[in-house]
Parts: structure tokens; sequence; C-alpha cells
């Protein structure tokens, strides 16, 4: 029998599979979330995402330090306040947690790259992630705070901001107050495509962030739909974003190849907490190889189109590129 065409030609051994390989993943492209909450001596395990943690300040730099020693570059902070409000002014206040975590951090450990995640759910007494009218969260009156809180973000040392709260024109908002302060070259990393999933439960439990009636589904995307998330990626470009994020990660590689596909800028994916305690969870059971497994995940959100991940295994994954298991 004649074959002329063998795929396995290329598949013969390891170092021609290297040599060919089409997608490759750095430390570079790596985000790790954390928690940062007020106090002092707080390292507490969150029990839906056994290995995460919500820190006080002192204990977080302890916890940066064992990110900078792992090769990720980048952390994503999530503050986890000791008061909240109808209004949630803690975000944006000078000794609010994220900015007093982020003084500290930049003196710190300056060669990382804060990011910080902008947003109402964390600071509101009800849990939405803006400014309540009755029981409708109010947009425009929401983008006022959302813009005053990444203001307050970037003066206390962020490098870029990442609005997650899915109110219409936001980027905008902060766009404009970035740059009328002078932040002109401060980027913007939109959670654009931010679909209303039941992934994102063990996170509620990290950031004491779950709404306290109703749901987040008038701001959220459906998730059954597709073209709506063009739609918001191509909108949120054009309001100022510098990157795109979908979010949540495996459900939706379409969406994601697709976004990468009609934007211009480079696009993240957020492998969300769901995720993560599904792969934690099999993993304690013996059911699957948890390196193995997070390898193959990460890959599949690279080859989507990713350029940027974030994820709870950012220092595994950093671990495995330098073992040579992923790359």
């Amino acid at each position: 029998m004649e074959i002329i065409s063998r795929s396995r030609r290329l598949r013969s051994s390891q170092m021609i599979r290297d040599m060919v390989r089409e997608t490759r993943i750095s430390k570079n492209g790596l985000i790790y979330p954390m928690f940062v909450m007020e106090g002092t001596g707080i390292q507490q395990e969150i029990p839906s995402m056994p290995g995460q943690y919500r820190y006080s300040i002192d204990k977080w730099m302890k916890a940066l330090e064992e990110v900078s020693r792992s090769g990720v570059k980048q952390v994503m902070i999530f503050g986890i306040p000791a008061q909240k409000d109808a209004c949630g002014s803690g975000a944006w206040r000078e000794d609010g947690i994220v900015q007093k975590a982020l003084q500290k951090a930049k003196q710190e450990f300056p060669n990382l790259y804060y990011i910080t995640d902008v947003c109402m759910c964390e600071y509101t007494s009800h849990g939405h992630c803006g400014i309540l009218d009755g029981s409708y969260v109010d947009n425009d009156k929401t983008l006022e705070v959302l813009a005053k809180t990444a203001l307050s973000h970037v003066q206390a040392g962020a490098d870029m901001v990442a609005p997650s709260d899915m109110m219409d024109g936001r980027v905008l908002a902060i766009r404009r107050v970035l740059d009328q302060n002078g932040y002109v070259s401060l980027p913007i990393m939109s959670y654009a495509v931010k679909y209303s999933s039941s992934f994102y439960g063990p996170f509620r439990d990290a950031a004491d962030s779950a709404p306290a009636f109703g749901d987040r589904k008038t701001y959220q995307m459906d998730f059954h739909n597709r073209k709506e998330a063009i739609k918001e990626a191509l909108t949120d470009v054009q309001e100022g974003a510098d990157i795109i994020m979908v979010k949540p990660g495996l459900s939706y590689l379409d969406v994601l190849r697709e976004v990468t596909n009609q934007v211009n800028v480079p696009t993240a994916v957020y492998s969300v907490s769901g995720e993560y305690s599904m792969i934690k969870a099999a993993a304690m059971a013996g059911y699957i190889d948890e390196a193995a497994v997070v390898c193959e995940t990460a890959v599949s959100m690279f080859r989507a189109g990713a350029s940027i991940l974030l994820t709870y295994y950012a220092k595994e994954l950093a671990q495995y590129i330098q073992e040579g298991r992923i790359g």
C-alpha cells in the first residue's frame, strides 16, 4: 500500500514533536488571582478551593515571595473589606484594602506586575456589582463609582485595571478618568465577555460576594449567546480596552476562538474557581492525574486563541513549564 502523506512522521520522537508544536506556553502569559483581606496574621484556606487562601497584607507579602520565586510575574488582586455598605464605598477609599495592599506590595516586590479587579460586588452589602435603584442595578450611576475605584487603584500603584462588573460603557468611563488624571499609558483589561455562570460558586465564597437577592443575569451574559460576545468585545475595544477577556474558560473555548479572530488586541481567558475546584476535587479523589489535566486544559485555552491565562494553577503551570512537561 502506497501512503505518501504520513502524519506520524512528525510524531516519531519527542524532539520532533517539540519542534513542530503549534501552541507554545510561556510563564509570561500567566496571571495568578489572589485574595487580600483586612487584619493581621491571616492565611485562611478557602474551603471550596483547596490550596487557595485569603491573606492579610502581612501574610500576602510572604505569598508574593513564593509567586515571585515561581516565575509568575503577574497577579490579579481581589480585595475583601472588613465592612460593606449599599454603595460599596470601601472600593475607592485611600485606605481601602486593595489600596493598602498595593502600596505595600509595590515597596516589597516591585518586580511583580499588579492588576486589580474593578467591581463593586465585594464591597456592597447587597453583593451586586453596582449601585441599586430599588432592586435593579443602575448602570449609569455605577459608572461613576467604577471610574473612581479604578483611579484610586492606579493612584495606589496598580499597573493595570480590569473592570469585571459588565456595566455598559464602563471601559469608556474608566478610560476618560484615567486620561484626565494623566494615566494615558495605563492599560485596561476588560472582562468584556463575562457569562452568568454556575462556575463562579467557589469564588463567591472566597470573595464573600454572593448577591443577597436575585442573580446577575441582568448584566452578565446569557451562556446561550455567541454573537453577543463579539458585540461586547468589539464595543470594549472601541471604548479603549487594551486587552479583552473571556470568562469562564473551558466551556467557552468556541467563544474565545471567535473573539480572538475578531479583535485586534490581545485576548485573555479566566479559568475560574469552579474549574479549579473540579480538577482539584477529582485529583484529591484519585480519579485523575492533576498535573496532566492542568497542563492539558491550559493548552486548550491557549490553543483556542488566548495569549494570557488567569488561573489559580499559575504557580504549578510555571513549574510544569520549567520541568518541560508543558511549553
